[in-house]
């Protein structure tokens, strides 16, 4: 068994003396582990950074072994952020979300599009902080692609689109101002920046990821017993402190 395909490192650990277990999220065959012989070399070491980008070629004898990995660096994209600390979160919070959000072995190219796509735009230094609003929707798609869509269109109880204010934890469905003022301590707040009503700074960008990581605890992390990633968690962490940061200033 044999096949060649491209991939972003998600996760790698030891395996024995010198080797590594590497998990990556490729275009074809989905989330895919295997085995890299020295793994633990430093020149491999540069090569298995979550958020990379390879050329991966998978061997085995059977299509249900584990089997080997043999990598090509196409992009080192954890060395571009290694002087900034909150894009090195983001890009190792996303992709521990992947590696334990996605089924083994199951193609999903929109969320490898997805990914390449918030990478890209963790680069393009013109988009300044929005690239976390790029981050949040990468986690929508994650969740409509897995069958968790949140449909934030239109009010759930008036069926209107005006003034939505709410998104139902229960859910997902948005809810007005109105229709929700009385539910509201039992509401997720609007980030307005996905309903095209501006906001994009930090406290609304953290209402962002605030309202997916809801979503994917209830619906993926806590099914398996567990909660969001520690990466996503310290991610959030740096957010709400540049968010309270913010205000104060």
């Amino acid at each position: 068994m044999e096949w060649t395909d491209s991939g972003i490192v998600l996760s790698v650990r030891p395996h024995g003396e010198t080797g590594a277990i590497a998990v990556l999220m490729t275009e074809e065959h989905g989330r895919h582990a295997g085995l890299v012989r020295g793994g633990t070399s430093s020149k491999q070491k540069g090569v298995l950074q979550p958020g990379n980008a390879v050329l991966a070629t998978w061997r085995a004898r059977l299509a249900e072994q584990l089997g080997s990995f043999t990598l090509e660096l196409a992009a080192s994209h954890a060395a571009v952020h290694f002087d900034d600390p909150l894009k090195l979160s983001g890009l190792t919070a996303a992709c521990a979300v992947a590696d334990r959000a996605l089924p083994e072995r199951e193609p999903h190219p929109a969320i490898h599009a997805g990914l390449l796509a918030l990478i890209g735009a963790m680069e393009n230094e013109e988009l300044g902080d929005l690239w976390i609003a790029v981050y949040v929707r990468w986690e929508l798609g994650l969740l409509a692609e897995l069958g968790y869509g949140l449909d934030l269109s239109a009010c759930a109880a008036t069926g209107g689109n005006d003034d939505l204010a709410y998104v139902s934890p229960r859910t997902g469905r948005a809810v007005s101002l109105s229709a929700g003022e009385p539910y509201r301590d039992r509401l997720l707040p609007m980030p307005d920046f996905l309903i095209g009503r501006g906001g994009g700074d930090m406290a609304d960008l953290l209402k962002g990821l605030d309202l997916t990581g809801h979503f994917l605890e209830k619906n993926l992390f806590n099914t398996q017993g567990e909660q969001n990633p520690a990466a996503r968690t310290r991610f959030r962490e740096r957010i709400e402190g540049r968010a309270e940061s913010d205000t104060m200033g």
